[in-house]
């Protein structure tokens, strides 16, 4: 990676493509390459042929997809599968005809099995079930995943795969139709403290396990990456940490300063018991995250409170 390449990042709109847009800027990247929906469309293979014959880019970043939590996944399963397997597939092969030098494709932790041994390790991909709620999403991921692995293996072409944990920060989604765990907390918590309400309903037992990942640290991870003369076909990224979904709710609570009381709803799906990234393999390559829980749930919430302020908080 060159200073003076131009890196197009699709998504750079949601919460790891602004994050990645931040950090190239800070290293003094100065054509970093963006398009909005209504500029290109990422399902209209001819537009994205068209857009890298055009702009033509040194590297490529793909974070666009259709995301989203269980609610979502379970309400619009063929959206997220077609969606975010065209996506994937067309950033891809036009990265390959136009020639460029290298691409990093982000996936997901939900590409590995719901019971697969833990912490995740590599190696367990394809070996068991997927979870159900959010299998087309994550069947999509692993098409992408393939996609890179192949083209590399048949074309020598430097295109990797970035398999991230559960992530949050700055500009995540907090509508609580679709948005993930840790931010649809803090909207609860927040919109709670604000009425008064005597006590918020999480969703399930509260006693699955989950791994997050601040995405500052997920976009120094992508530029470690992307700098590594022979990285793996395909990594994870993680904290290397866990905690209960109901642990969660009380460290939101006590960072929003809530007063009521936490209430479980176990008619609600829990999703997968636990979910841990084995990431020793990144940790051998030279990289660790920097930002502890605690620490980014802070910064979470005050970026929150700046846009919700500012009207422009993503809901």
């Amino acid at each position: 990676m060159d200073p003076s390449w131009k890196v197009y990042i699709s998504g750079h709109r949601g919460m790891v493509g602004s994050a990645l847009v931040r950090k190239f800027q800070s290293l003094g990247y100065n054509e970093i390459e963006t398009a909005t929906r209504d500029e290109l469309d990422l399902t209209d293979q001819t537009a994205v042929r068209r857009f890298y014959e055009l702009e033509k880019p040194d590297a490529v970043i793909i974070a666009a997809g259709k995301v989203g939590g269980i609610g979502a996944n379970s309400t619009y399963p063929a959206d997220f599968i077609y969606e975010n397997l065209v996506i994937a597939a067309n950033l891809i092969h036009a990265a390959y005809e136009f020639g460029v030098k290298r691409l990093l494709f982000l996936g997901s932790s939900c590409i590995y099995p719901k019971l697969a041994p833990q912490p995740i390790q590599e190696s367990s991909l394809l070996t068991d079930e997927l979870e159900s709620t959010n299998e087309p999403y994550a069947i999509a991921k692993i098409a992408g995943l393939k996609l890179c692995q192949y083209y590399r293996k048949q074309y020598g072409v430097e295109f990797h795969s970035l398999m991230p944990t559960n992530l949050y920060g700055q500009g995540d989604n907090y509508n609580l139709e679709n948005s993930h765990v840790l931010p649809a907390f803090i909207r609860k918590f927040h919109d709670a403290t604000e009425k008064g309400d005597p006590e918020v309903t999480i969703w399930g037992s509260g006693t699955p396990q989950r791994e997050f990942l601040h995405v500052d640290d997920l976009a120094d991870a992508c530029i470690f990456l992307m700098n590594l003369e022979n990285p793996p076909d395909w990594v994870n990224v993680g904290s290397g940490d866990e905690v209960t979904i109901l642990q969660l709710a009380n460290l939101i609570k006590e960072t929003v300063s809530y007063q009521g009381g936490i209430i479980q709803d176990p008619s609600k799906p829990d999703g997968t018991p636990r979910k841990l990234l084995d990431v020793s393999v990144l940790k051998e390559l030279g990289w660790e995250r920097k930002i502890d829980l605690k620490t980014g749930i802070k910064k979470t919430y005050e970026s929150f409170i700046e846009s919700k302020t500012a009207g422009t908080i993503r809901d």
